[in-house]
């Protein structure tokens, strides 16, 4: 496997992830040639992220209407490592990589059925103000959630 930056060593990085999303590649995710096109992990990231951020109760919080804060992207990539075809079962890991004064890094694992990783991926979530647009400091029991 190729070395990705972002990840020191494969095995231990790969044994901390706990939380994932199931899910299915639809046809209208692939190309003409039956592979996963190549802005769909992305979409997965998203959703497995913000299925993470509703076990963690904090997406509830964004999204209470007379809420400060709001949660954005500020960086994401992602490392192609094997063919996805249609219809197969993945299972979209995320996990929380390191966490900041107003940021997370945040990484991502994809696992087809026969658990090989085909898919990584990160991304830098900042949390900021939805009047001001600038960045709002993580709540301590917040930090203390993510770094379980």
């Amino acid at each position: 496997m190729r070395k990705i930056d972002y990840i020191e060593d494969f095995s231990t990085w790969e044994r901390e992830f706990v939380f994932f999303m199931p899910t299915k590649v639809r046809f209208s995710e692939t190309d003409m040639f039956g592979h996963l096109n190549n802005k769909v992990p992305f979409t997965y990231f998203e959703e497995a992220r913000i299925e993470f951020f509703k076990e963690l109760r904090f997406m509830q919080e964004w999204t209470k209407k007379d809420a400060e804060a709001m949660i954005v992207v500020a960086d994401l990539q992602c490392d192609y490592l094997k063919q996805v075809f249609f219809d197969e079962h993945l299972k979209v890991y995320v996990k929380v990589q390191s966490i900041g004064t107003s940021s997370a890094d945040l990484h991502y694992m994809v696992k087809n059925d026969r658990d090989e990783v085909c898919l990584v991926g990160r991304s830098t979530m900042v949390q900021a103000s939805k009047k001001t647009g600038k960045s709002l400091p993580w709540p301590e029991e917040w930090k203390q959630q993510m770094k379980k």
